[in-house]
């Protein structure tokens, strides 16, 4: 047992020791914080989003209720009216159900108008979720039912940043506006700060607010989903008995209603607690993170245990003398543990330092994951990270060197001068060495991949002329208005901005490419003239678009056969479309789909506003792929705004200007039209698209920094091995040189040292990556294998840069001076 006085006499000494080699205990400190620092932000991060309690009360009993159609869909299906009916009827293992519905309102009376996002709930919502208002009231049964007043609450986000935490909104009226009606609402309260799940929503409005949820179409439409559903485990009741009983009940669902649930969809339901829900899109980034940090952390471990093991080398004569003066091995490991307690604890403090900045930034890139990082905060967990780092990494180095024996023998003489290198020290040098470039390579090759994979999403072809358009939203207002006037409002504005200087055309769309992706789902059920399915085969699936005279002009897209609308289209009892040319080749192979008729065979058809008479093709149009950024081949059904029905509204400016310099003249045509119009999210669809890749750019980049300070830390242990190497044979290299060596031969070998550790360092991380791979691929299925081209790059990125590292070191050794090498021992 070390006895305190002992060990803190131990520590002065390492003090005064270490301020004799500033230079390496400085080096020793920033290296280990930075593995240090990394690893405590990431572990906070990973605390705080995959492991932090919820607010939300008794979480363990709370559960989120996922419906699924795999066979359309590769997200989950929310649920219908008449599907909850039946669950809440039959399923018994909970004791209430929570409905929320997101929904798109103009609201105005609260400053400027804006488009929010709203959740939609019934009065049984905030309690079956286990939240609270911090001010205010929440809504309740009362709030229920067609009758009842109009009322809403606040997130706690969207009160604080848009309304600076005013509790003077308490009470004021606001009117909330969708293409089905407006409302009037009153404010009533401002929920707790909250995971904001399953939508990051401004308010949460009662089901009073929005009209669609009252016609008969949402109550009646058992294919009309667009409710996600949570649910509250009866007591001592577990998860599976409730997913059981789910399923129990479900079945019957399915088998009498044979119309609403396809057998190509696969239907299928399941429950999951909400947390895990919640953080399940972020679990697999963040571990692989948190693998990335630890390689960082092995890295810097390695490349310190060189700079220590040197330094123990260089002061074999000391340690010598104290064993030969009667220390013990014990004494004389606890000198070492002195001293790399406290270069680690230094380290530590100042990785901890600076992992606070880092951790709020990884917290902005892993809320594009998970919107729990949009609340995360330092906590103690860093400290203790931080501190156990600390502990490991100084336990580590003072076990490194070997220590010398009470006689001073095996190499470890009193009387030399001159550095030695046993054999033992010699390879564990490289052993740490080869460690370092092994998990450098792997860091590498990640970052290489997803720097491929970005640059080839980048340099897709979309098909539109993404820099010179200009999309703003400008949601459709329907106050008072009939349909024709909000189409006739559309026109008008349009007219008014292609009058504006650089304007080229203006056209009216639902959907902005990429930003709104998926609004409509996995699109609607159609079949065309003469098509005829396969046995088994269901009706394909379209997109749905509403658009105006001139929309593929001003997005650049080209009609490949046929007409554009004109302004008759929509108007006529001939009901016309365009369609995109994957979809006409796919209905008509080999034939002219100019004439031809396309109609929706959807079943949802008969709950929305939408034609299914046939409608005559008048033109085919190139695809636009606007959910995807690597477009794909689209299956689109374009129809005149003429006809409607028009839900979103956004406006496509294409100009030979600077797009942006139109933003300000835009907003004020529109206003002096409307005062209470939104105007909002004026970007150039390159800007939309550079958005919408953010996550894939900022994967790329906080993975090349892991890769960028991975590969420097091993660079510098590369060249200090060598270093140490070529130091310690200064007189076998005069030697060399002395019968005749030339410089350039020594120059060669030792380049050659650092190209075989190199080279050794890439095989073994190569192994051990694939391995990793392997394994990883068995718990998430989104790992990939690198590709080759990733592969190689990094092969040659690091070997390349080990034999820049050996320069220094190789030069060193060729200009030996023969005397002066001949002289040193």
């Amino acid at each position: 047992m070390i006895k305190p006085n002992l060990f803190l006499r131990d520590l002065k000494f390492a003090i005064r020791s270490l301020a004799r080699t500033k230079g390496l205990a400085i080096t020793v400190v920033l290296t280990l914080a930075l593995g240090i620092g990394a690893n405590a932000a990431i572990f906070s991060l990973v605390r705080g989003v995959l492991l932090r309690p919820l607010v939300n009360r008794d979480e363990e009993r709370l559960i989120y209720i996922q419906q699924s159609a795999p066979g359309i869909s590769p997200g989950e299906v929310p649920f219908s009216v008449p599907e909850i009916q039946d669950l809440r009827a039959g399923v018994k293992t909970l004791s209430s159900f929570g409905e929320f519905s997101t929904v798109g309102f103009t609201m105005i009376g609260l400053g400027e108008p804006r488009e929010v996002r709203a959740g939609v709930v019934d009065g049984s919502y905030f309690d079956v979720v286990g939240l609270h208002p911090v001010l205010g009231r929440l809504i309740g049964p009362a709030d229920d039912g067609p009758k009842a007043a109009g009322v809403v609450v606040l997130t706690y986000r969207f009160w604080a940043t848009t309304f600076k935490s005013d509790p003077s909104v308490i009470g004021r009226t606001v009117r909330l506006g969708s293409g089905f009606g407006d409302r009037s609402a009153a404010i009533i309260g401002v929920l707790e700060p909250s995971i904001p799940y399953p939508a990051d929503t401004e308010i949460i409005a009662n089901i009073v607010t929005s009209p669609h949820h009252l016609s008969a179409t949402m109550q009646n439409g058992r294919v009309h989903r667009m409710t996600e559903l949570f649910g509250r485990l009866a007591p001592g009741v577990t998860l599976n008995q409730a997913r059981a009983e789910l399923r129990t009940v479900y079945a019957p669902m399915i088998k009498d209603h044979p119309d609403a649930y396809s057998p190509q969809a696969h239907f299928q339901i399941d429950a999951k607690l909400l947390r895990e829900q919640i953080t399940s899109g972020a679990r697999t980034i963040l571990l692989v993170l948190l693998a990335a940090s630890g390689l960082v952390f092995i890295i810097a471990c390695s490349n310190v245990a060189n700079l220590i093991l040197a330094r123990t080398v260089r002061r074999e004569g000391e340690l010598a003398i104290r064993a030969a003066l009667g220390a013990s091995a014990g004494a004389l490991r606890r000198i070492l543990l002195a001293e790399s307690l406290i270069l680690c604890i230094a380290g530590a403090a100042l990785g901890v330092i600076s992992a606070q900045p880092l951790l709020a930034v990884l917290a902005r890139y892993a809320s594009r994951f998970s919107v729990r990082a949009l609340d995360l905060t330092v906590d103690s967990s860093m400290l203790w990270v931080g501190a156990a780092l600390a502990v490991v990494a100084a336990v580590l180095l003072a076990f490194v060197p070997r220590l010398p024996s009470a006689d001073a023998s095996h190499g470890l003489g009193l009387s030399s001068g001159g550095v030695r290198i046993t054999g033992g020290t010699n390879r564990r040098l490289r052993v740490f060495a080869v460690t370092q470039i092994a998990a450098s390579f792997i860091l590498l090759s990640g970052a290489s991949m997803l720097l491929k994979t970005l640059l080839a999403i980048q340099a897709a072809q979309t098909g539109l002329d993404t820099r010179h358009v200009l999309a703003i939203n400008v949601p459709a207002i329907s106050y008072g208005k009939t349909p024709q006037q909000v189409v006739d409002f559309y026109k008008e504005s349009m007219r008014r901005i292609e009058a504006l200087p650089g304007v080229n055309k203006t056209a009216f769309g639902i959907v902005v490419p990429w930003r709104d992706a998926g609004s409509f789902g996995p699109g609607f059920q159609f079949s065309a003239d003469g098509h005829v399915n396969g046995p088994g085969e269901e009706d394909p699936r379209a997109q749905w678009r509403t658009i105006s005279p001139g929309f593929f002009a001003a997005l650049g897209v080209p009609i490949i056969a046929g007409r554009d609308f004109n302004q008759l289209d929509g108007q006529s009892k001939d009901p016309v479309v365009i369609v995109s040319q994957t979809l006409a080749q796919r209905m008509f192979p080999n034939e002219d789909a100019i004439n031809r008729h396309v109609y929706w065979t959807d079943p949802v058809m008969k709950f929305v506003p939408i034609s299914i008479a046939p409608h005559r093709i008048i033109g085919v149009t190139a695809d636009i792929d606007d959910d995807h950024v690597v477009p794909g081949p689209s299956l689109t059904v374009y129809c005149p705004f003429e006809e409607g029905p028009i839900f979103g509204g956004r406006l496509f400016i294409h100009t030979s200007a600077n797009p942006y310099s139109l933003v300000t003249p835009i907003t004020r045509i529109i206003r002096e039209m409307s005062v209470d119009q939104p105007v909002e999210r004026a970007a150039t669809l390159e800007d939309v698209r550079a958005e919408v890749l953010t996550p894939d750019r900022l994967n790329t980049v906080v993975f090349g920094i892991f890769a960028a300070v991975a590969l420097a830390i091993a660079l510098v242990g590369v060249a200090g091995v060598l270093a140490f190497s070529v130091s310690a044979r200064t007189r076998e290299f005069g030697i060399r040189l002395a019968i005749g060596a030339q410089p350039r031969q020594l120059l060669r070998s030792v380049i050659a040292e650092g190209a075989v550790m190199a080279t050794a360092g890439v095989a073994a991380g190569a192994t051990c990556g694939y391995v990793l791979v392997r394994l990883a691929r068995s718990s998430f299925e989104d790992v990939q294998m690198p590709g080759s081209l990733p592969v190689v790059a990094s092969v040659v990125v690091l070997l390349a840069a080990a034999v820049v590292a050996s320069v220094l070191p190789a030069a060193r050794a060729a200009r030996v001076d023969v005397t002066e090498a001949l002289r040193s021992d």
